[in-house]
C-alpha cells in the first residue's frame, strides 16, 4: 500500500517484541494488520517491519537487536494501541477465534464508541472500535 499526500499517516506506533515473527503472525491473521514490509536478519529475528490497517501504521520489531532505538526501549513495555474499525462485533470475532485474550467484548461507550480490548501474547493491550477523535478518519 503505497501512501501519499494526506491519507500518509504521521504517527507510528512503534513495538519490539521477544517473538516477532509470531507478533507478525497474530497481527495478520487474528487483527486484520497487512504486512507491507518484513526485514528479517541473522536468526530470523524481525529488523524492521511495517504492518498497515486502514490508513494507520505499526511498525515492529525483535527485541535483543543491536542500535540505539532497540537499546533505548530495552525491556519497554506494555504499550496500549487503539485502532478504528469499521465492524467492531466482526473484528472482535475474528480475534477471539484465533485464541487472543480478550480483556473486554464489544461494549458502548459514555462518549459514543463501541470497542474492545484485547491482550497480545507479549503484554500489549490493542482497543479496536469506532472512536476517531477530531481530524481523524474511520
Amino acid at each position: 500500500m503505497t501512501r501519499t499526500g494526506t491519507d500518509r499517516p504521521t504517527v507510528y506506533p512503534t513495538l519490539l517484541y521477544a517473538d516477532a515473527q509470531a507478533a507478525i503472525k497474530l497481527l495478520t491473521e487474528a487483527f486484520g494488520f497487512t504486512a507491507d514490509a518484513v526485514y528479517t536478519g541473522e536468526g530470523d529475528m524481525v529488523t524492521h517491519a511495517e504492518l498497515s490497517y486502514g490508513n494507520g501504521v505499526v511498525m515492529l520489531g525483535s527485541k535483543g537487536r543491536a542500535g540505539v532505538f532497540a537499546e533505548a526501549m530495552g525491556e519497554g513495555g506494555p504499550a496500549g494501541i487503539y485502532v478504528v474499525v469499521e465492524d467492531v462485533d466482526a473484528h472482535y470475532r475474528k480475534a477471539a477465534a484465533h485464541g487472543v485474550k480478550i480483556l473486554m467484548p464489544p461494549t458502548d461507550q459514555d462518549y459514543g464508541s463501541r470497542d474492545y480490548m484485547a491482550r497480545d501474547a507479549e503484554g500489549n493491550v490493542w482497543s479496536f472500535g469506532t472512536y476517531a477523535p477530531a481530524g481523524g478518519s474511520a
